[in-house]
């Protein structure tokens, strides 16, 4: 009976080892591998570009990945076996970052490699996955993408005193702090400030309204500029001298980053 009991175990553990996926298996598609199938195809051209125009000034590279599930394994073993058998980043510097979307299981990671750790440590990585929730969470993973994609890419940019020139568009998103108006509450002070030196209403037409005019210039300014967030403009294109995915270059991580869900 005994035997009978370590026959079955033995199966067992053939059967799950022989179901378990080969993420090595995976081939990158391009910088975007979207093995879900979820993120629309202008989304990835702009994703593709980006990535491109990103590699092309810093050196760094980033891998934006999806896939359906994890197959009960652990994302961060997932995401570094996919970083380590692609070798994001070039060899010797290991600047990549790969992002992982597990659709199904609602998981998300950001593995770091040891180039790029000094410049995207473990609580930086954390916050891009914070900011990518509110899309995710709408099933927008190509605009999801594009957040984390432009954030890193600017942080990357930054380090090196590099100015990218390609954007990516990021649709307007409504925030604690952006639904407050600002300008009309500028505005309403600066008009309070105005009568309380004028001596009350009467004065509105006197002297002492100097406070006025630079408080409705000034609420106009924010109304034009930084007020309704960072969504705005249009995707600008990579550098003229950038070309597109001609594949990863060897590089290494040894598990730093970041793992979240949505």
């Amino acid at each position: 009976m005994k035997n009978w009991l370590r026959v079955s175990v033995l199966l067992g553990l053939f059967a799950s080892a022989g179901s378990a996926v080969d993420w090595k298996a995976l081939k990158p598609q391009g910088y975007v591998s979207d093995f879900a199938n979820v993120i629309d195809a202008a989304s990835k051209s702009q994703l593709e570009a980006y990535c491109a125009s990103v590699e092309g000034s810093t050196g760094a590279q980033m891998a934006l990945v999806t896939i359906a599930t994890l197959e009960g394994e652990p994302i961060e073993d997932v995401a570094n076996t996919i970083y380590r058998a692609w070798g994001v980043g070039q060899k010797g510097k290991n600047e990549g970052a790969l992002l992982l979307l597990v659709i199904n299981d609602r998981r998300n990671r950001l593995e770091v490699g040891y180039g790029l750790e000094p410049i995207v440590p473990d609580g930086f990585a954390g916050s891009v996955l914070r900011e990518m929730r509110p899309a995710l969470r709408e099933q927008h993973y190509g605009e999801a993408l594009m957040a984390a994609a432009e954030t890193i890419g600017a942080t990357v940019a930054k380090s090196k005193g590099v100015t990218l020139t390609a954007q990516l568009p990021r649709r307007i998103r409504s925030t604690p702090t952006d639904s407050i108006p600002w300008p009309a509450i500028l505005g309403g002070i600066g008009l309070l400030v105005f009568l309380f030196r004028a001596g009350g209403p009467r004065g509105f037409g006197g002297g002492g309204g100097g406070g006025f005019l630079p408080a409705l210039i000034l609420g106009n300014m924010m109304s034009r500029g930084s007020w309704g967030g960072r969504g705005s403009g249009g995707f600008g294109g990579p550098d003229s001298g950038d070309g597109g995915f001609g594949g990863f270059g060897g590089g290494d991580s040894g598990g730093g980053g970041a793992s979240s869900d949505w």
